[in-house]
Order: structure tokens, then sequence, then C-alpha cells
């Protein structure tokens, strides 16, 4: 037991207390697993508190994130940038220590957990991104890039989907610098485990193809050191069974009563029991010179030779020293003119367009990675250089197989590696499946790219079950989310170009299946993509605007014409991206669209969020209903979406 250990005990106790005083927190984490983290941090984990973003730190990912109270006593003994008063702010407004760790928020923190599972999988990415980048980068003398990720994981992660689908996915690439340490404490918020799963969990792993351990005594720091030691040399990834107490020390220990509510006046049990006589918020200076000796100063010395061992590499590999260093400092080599070229007028699919434009960046942009949840053929998004595998670890094609959730999370982890810049790709109607990761894109303001192709009911004859109606207004409700349904190839160049300079959004790229045409644009396309939405057809003294995106726009045009023979004049707005329009000035937004007009949106998706442009008068043209099994042209009379039948029931709206 550790009862005596003064080192590890502070870690304890300043976490609990964090969570006492905010009368808010999980201390049955902070008290069972603190062991786990001590040993990680102080024994093994090679990381600079001084230099937060070192590139060959090692990474530790709380995927158990309810458990911040525990990971932010680890920072501020460590010695990162967070002070006594921070975690006496613990879960307070504006404080650098809110109820679950957040990315960019507070230093130190290499991923925003909460939601369980997600972590998971996101230290699956940030293992495939070193295994790939050491492939790439590192030389016979030089192991530039040689570091391990870490995660903390609980019993209700391990009872997510996407922990199965990451399990499954890091043990079939051998992610051998994966290590998972499991809180393995037997209670979850409502009910001791058993009542929840009965399977083996070990035997789970090892099915997948995971190296595995136990520690039958999470409070033996030997046995706990031995195990890590042993994953270390593995050449699969390991999962380390630990077996903890949760809440250990407190009145109702191992209980789910310690699992999410303050100690409260137990804490002074629980201080007995670990001997603790400090006064709260109270840490010996020799415990801080014990953390800062095995934390700060060996990280600083790793930091240092690393250093030191990157002048040479550079003198003796410069081109690829450039080039990593240019992926890590996001400095993609994007050539307009080029992509430009790709341009021949064709009547294509938005997909086809996206495929080419995609081909073309991934050659001339070492850093992207990615491909598709068993897709690639249909979507055409492809990474280069072959398929990614344990033996070709080089390669930037990553076959996620049939696991969307994962793919998304995994995208993530290799975005928050650094060094990648990872893109997803699936139909559209599958992105419900990944929602919950692209959103923490969102709030960890990643840059990754999604494509989605068949966007719409013109998939046709696949039914309703994979013709998207609600998925466009989901993406646009997310914050800080760039989506763009370009309208043809032009605007999906332009798409492309604007989503890989913006560098703190997730973008998605949605297309379509079925042929557009190529329309007439301004020489200033980008930048008329990169507001949003633009005139693509103006008129003067116009009474009627149309709006309209993607496959839409051109039909739009149509509509124009049929009107303009009724003595209508008309507007038409292409608004491929509404999120970015939504953020220009509003003397822009009222340039492009005249509120002065009768105005109609036209789009094969849900009308839920248009009505803000339209006014009182104007009415959105979409559908609200789930679609039909039949040829695509066949479901578009059904719903009554032509040129036609659109322009009729404008000209019955004319006021």
């Amino acid at each position: 037991m550790n009862k005596n250990n003064k080192n590890l005990n502070a870690l304890r106790m300043l976490g609990i207390e964090a969570v006492n005083k905010a009368n808010s927190g999980h201390p049955g984490i902070v008290l069972g697993a603190s062991p786990i983290v001590f040993t990680l941090f102080t024994k093994l984990m090679n990381l600079n508190p001084k230099n937060p973003s070192w590139f060959n730190r090692d990474r530790f990912v709380l995927s158990a994130g309810h458990g911040s109270a525990l990971l932010y006593s680890a920072l501020h003994l460590s010695g990162f940038d967070l002070s006594i008063e921070d975690m006496k702010k613990f879960r307070q407004l504006n404080s650098k220590t809110p109820g679950h760790p957040e990315f960019g928020h507070t230093q130190g923190v290499e991923a925003t957990t909460g939601p369980l599972g997600q972590g998971f999988a996101m230290g699956v990415g940030m293992a495939l991104a070193e295994s790939h980048l050491a492939g790439k980068y590192n030389t016979e003398e030089f192991e530039i890039v040689d570091h391990f990720t870490y995660v903390l994981c609980g019993d209700g992660d391990l009872q997510e989907g996407v922990c199965q689908e990451a399990i499954s996915f890091a043990g079939r690439y051998k992610l051998n610098k994966l290590i998972v340490l499991h809180d393995s404490n037997d209670i979850q918020l409502d009910a001791p485990v058993n009542v929840a799963q009965s399977e083996d969990i070990q035997a789970k792993f090892k099915a997948a193809g995971w190296n595995t351990l136990l520690v039958t005594n999470g409070e033996d720091l030997d046995e706990i050191e031995k195990a890590i030691h042993t994953a270390q040399n593995s050449d699969k990834p390991t999962y380390i069974e630990v077996k903890t107490i949760i809440g250990i020390g407190a009145t109702n220990q191992g209980t789910t009563k310690v699992h999410g509510a303050p100690l409260g006046n137990d804490i002074s049990a629980v201080k007995e029991y670990f001997n603790w006589t400090e006064e709260e918020f109270t840490i010996p200076s020799d415990v801080y010179e014990f953390w800062k000796v095995n934390v700060s100063n060996r990280g600083f010395a790793q930091n240092d030779q690393w250093n030191k061992m990157f002048e040479l590499y550079e003198k003796e590999n410069p081109e690829l020293a450039k080039q990593l260093l240019n992926s890590i400092n996001k400095e993609w080599n994007i050539d307009l003119k080029e992509l430009e070229t790709l341009n021949k007028g064709t009547e294509q699919a938005t997909r086809v367009s996206s495929g080419e434009v995609f081909n073309l960046l991934s050659k001339n942009i070492p850093a992207i990675i990615g491909g598709s949840a068993d897709l690639c053929e249909s979507t055409k998004i492809k990474g280069a250089d072959g398929n990614y595998d344990f033996d070709n670890t080089q390669a930037r094609n990553i076959m996620y197989g049939v696991r969307e959730f994962a793919m998304s999370a995994i995208n993530n982890g290799i975005a928050l590696h650094g060094g990648l810049l990872p893109v997803a790709s699936g139909f559209f109607v599958f992105a419900d499946y990944l929602k919950p990761a692209l959103r923490m894109s969102a709030i960890m303001n990643l840059q990754t790219l999604s494509v989605f192709t068949h966007d719409s009911v013109a998939v046709g004859e696949d039914g309703p079950t994979h013709q998207p109606i609600e998925q466009l207004s989901m993406l646009r409700s997310i914050p800080n989310m760039s989506v763009y349904r370009p309208c043809d190839m032009a605007e999906t160049i332009a798409s492309y170009y604007n989503a890989l300079n913006d560098k703190k959004h997730p973008s998605a790229i949605i297309a379509t299946r079925q042929n557009l045409k190529e329309l007439d644009h301004s020489k200033n396309i980008v930048d008329d993509v990169k507001k949003g939405a633009y005139l693509i057809s103006e008129t003067k003294e116009a009474n009627i605007t149309l709006i309209a995106t993607g496959s839409e726009v051109s039909l739009a045009l149509d509509v124009k014409t049929n009107l303009e023979k009724n003595g209508q004049k008309v507007n038409v707005v292409s608004m491929p991206n509404m999120n970015l329009f939504l953020k220009q000035s509003k003397e822009y937004q009222d340039s492009i669209i005249n509120k002065n007009t009768q105005r109609f949106s036209i789009e094969l998706g849900s009308t839920y969020g248009w009505h803000r442009f339209l006014g009182d008068n104007g009415k959105a043209f979409g559908i609200d209903t789930f679609g039909y099994s039949a040829p695509a042209q066949d479901v578009i009379e059904e719903i009554k979406f032509t040129s036609n039948e659109i322009s009729k029931e404008i000209l019955t709206q004319i006021k």
C-alpha cells in the first residue's frame, strides 16, 4: 500500500480537495487511479512542462475525462502552467480547470475528453501518426519520431461502441507504441460493472490482436511500472488491466457512492487513511522538488537531447527535415493555378471533381493521410503511396473498414498529434455515425477534412436509408464547423483551397453522385467561396432572389430562365458554405441577398435553417420527408423538384 508515499498522496489530495471545493466532480477515480498516473508521470513518460508542444514527447490521454481533477493535479505538480489558484477554481467559470479536460485551454492536456470512448480512439490516432511519421522520417542514424501514447480508460470507456471499433483497428495495424491502462475498479455510475456486462475483457483484447497484461494490485507501483516496461517492448498494442479500488480510503470506497459526488466531510477520513496532515491546497516543498526532478528536469534533459539530435538530423537530411517542419507548422504546398488546370469544363459529379482535386493535393502535400470507411471506390478519396499497414507505415491510404465513428475519432488523434492532415470520407447519410467525433473536432479547433458523397435523394435506387435529408442541417448546426457544398468543379477547387487554408476549423465537403454542369463564374471564385455565398447571376432591379447550393445551383439558373420568360427579374445566389456566409458582415450579406426581393431557397435536403434568409413571404424548397427507392430522375419528379414545378410554385407566391 502507499499510505505513506507523500509524493503520490499529494496527487490524490490535491485532486479530491479541488472536487470538494467545487462541490462537483469525481473523487473516486482520483483516489483509485493515482498510482497509475503517478507511475507514468514520474517514472516513464518523457514530457517537458516548459515546452509542452515538444514534438517527440510521450502523449497521455485521459479517456476517462471525468477524472480531470487527477490530470490537473499531475499537471500542476509536474510544473505545467497550472497554479494552486487554478486548482481552487476547478469547474468554475473561465478557469483553466474545467469539468472535463479541454485541449488548447489547459496546458498539458493532449485531447478534449468527456464523451467516453473517444479519448481511447484518439489515442489510437496518435499512435498511428507516430507510426507513420517514424516510418517516413526516421533514418538508421536518427530516430527523430519515437514516443509512446498512453491512454487511461475506465470501465465505461470500454462499453462504448467507438472503443470496440478502435480496439479492432489498433490490433489489426499492430500499433505497438500504444499502451492502454484500464482503471479496472468494477464500478460505474449506476451500479457494479457486472450488472451491465459479463464478457472477458482480456480475451476480447487478445482476440483483437493486442498484448494483454494484468496488474492485480493497483496500489503496487512496482507492479504497474513492470507491466508498462513489458508493454513498451511489445510488437503489438498493449492493454494493461489495473485492478483498483474506486475511492480508496473513503468510507464508501468500492461503491458507486464515490464515483461522481464530492467527499464532503468524509475527506477527513481519507486524509487520515493516507496520513496526510497538510493544510488544504498545501503541497510540501520536498514534494514539489520530487516532481520537478522526476518530471520537469528529466523531461527537459530528454527534450534537450532530442533538439541536439534534430540539429544533426537537419544537417544530414535537410529535405526530410524541411518537409517534417513544414508539416508540423501546417505550411501546405497549395498551387491554386495547378488546381485550376483540373477544370476542363466537363459535366461530371462533384465526387469525381473532388477526387481529382484530392489526388493532386495529396501528391503535393506529403502530410495528407486518410481514406474512407470501406468506400474509397465510391467516394474517390484514397490516400497516396498505397495502403498504410504495420509493414508499410509510409503509405498514406488508411483502410478504416466499416468503422465510421472510429475513423473520425482516430483522425482527431492524428490531427492532435501534429505533422499530418487527416482526411476521412464516406456516404453523406453516414455523417450521423461520425457526428460525435466531428463535434469534438470543432470543439478542439482541429484542422480535419471530411469528404461526404452521395449527398441527396438523387442517390436514387438505394432508397431512403441512403438518401440524406437532415444531415446538412445537422452539420451546419455544429459551432465552428465549416461545411462546403460545391456546385461544380470550380467551386470544388475553391472549397478545397479554402478548407486547407483554414487551419483552425474542421471542414466537410459535400459532393454529388450525379453529374452536374460546369457553370460560369467570375475570376474571384476562391474569394467568393471563402465568403460563403455570392451572386452567380445578377439582374438589375431584381424582384426575386433564388438561393441554392450544390446540385441545385444549376437548377436555380434554369428556374431563373423560366421566371424571366414570365416577366420576372431574378438574382441567383450560390451559397456553397452557409457557415462562412453567416460570419460575413451584415453589409456583405445584404449585398448578396437583397431583402427588397422575394426570396426562395432551393436545396435537396431539409428546409430547416433556411427561413432566416427568406423573410415572411419567402419559401424554402426542399424535402422534409424521407426519400424513395427509384431511379434518381423518378425520385426528383415524384417530389416535384424540377425547374418547371418550382417555377410554377414561385409564380403563385409572387406578391
